[in-house]
């Protein structure tokens, strides 16, 4: 096939890396790609911390963003201009988040191509070691095959809890369709080998490890200048009540008056007794 004959370079590495892990290290088949998982998920460190920072970057300016998208809601052109248009302004990139999964779509291609073959040019090099999971099962079959669907609730679960901590700043149709997707691949999937289940699996460990690192890394949200905006000033009823109460009040001197002008009769005056007055002669 014409796609895996480009990522032949990528096949070779990682079958050096996989014999490597078996042959020196001692591993075993399966824990060599729990181990290769490790070993291209350190390499994208770099991208990852970029990653972190986007999202960073992305979670500061989410109340500008949802202040822009509420300005124009009802003209979803404009709000995506304007929102291209802040993007550009504050240099961030949404898509940055799904950038590790990208590079690593190669790679999980090219390692299907390594297993498809796996008995044929890797395993026959080795007749003594095993294929076997925890003897679940065999990393070669596919994934349907004896304890692979219990691996597949695995993934699926994990595959879930991954794209939740990595969809947080997404929009909400967004966050949907990448919380969908896992299932809906449940079909293709299951004719995978069951070492790729293992690859994903890991990944998605990592992934949701990684999640939780950043949530508490990310700063939360000033929404201070947000509720600014939307707070009134002073509502009108509350002006208006208090100009009432303030031309209620009568001038000094004068006897307090009813809401229609009369007087009201207030309480009866003390009238203090003079000390000294005249005496009994």
């Amino acid at each position: 096939m014409i796609v895996g004959g480009l990522l032949t370079p990528i096949e070779d590495v990682l079958t050096a890396v996989l014999e490597w892990f078996h042959a020196s290290v001692g591993l075993t088949w399966a824990w060599s790609v729990v181990a290769l998982v490790v070993c291209v998920r350190m390499l994208l460190v770099p991208v990852t911390v970029r990653q972190i920072h986007s999202m960073q970057n992305l979670q500061a300016h989410m109340p500008e963003m949802k202040e822009i998208q509420q300005r124009w809601k009802h003209d979803r052109q404009r709000q995506n201009e304007e929102l291209m248009k802040f993007y550009k302004e504050n240099k961030i990139n949404p898509a940055s988040s799904c950038l590790p999964i990208v590079l690593q779509i190669p790679i999980f291609i090219s390692l299907f191509y390594v297993l498809r073959d796996f008995e044929k040019e890797v395993f026959v090099k080795y007749p003594e070691s095993a294929l076997d999971f925890l003897g679940l099962v065999d990393i070669t079959e596919p994934t349907k095959n004896g304890w692979g669907p219990l691996l597949l609730v695995i993934y699926v679960a994990s595959q879930l809890s991954s794209s939740y901590f990595m969809s947080g700043t997404m929009q909400k149709a967004q966050r949907i369709l990448l919380m969908v997707l896992p299932i809906v691949f449940i079909p293709f999937i299951i004719q995978f080998p069951s070492g790729l289940m293992i690859y994903w699996l890991t990944t998605n460990l990592w992934t949701t490890g990684q999640g939780l690192v950043t949530r508490r890394m990310m700063p939360k949200p000033d929404l201070s200048f947000a509720k600014d905006k939307t707070k009134p000033t002073a509502p009108a009823e509350e002006k208006a009540s208090a100009t009432k109460k303030a031309s209620s009040k009568p001038p000094a001197g004068q006897p307090p008056r009813d809401g229609k002008g009369r007087a009201v009769a207030g309480p009866p005056r003390r009238v203090r007794r003079k000390r000294g007055g005249h005496g009994r002669r």
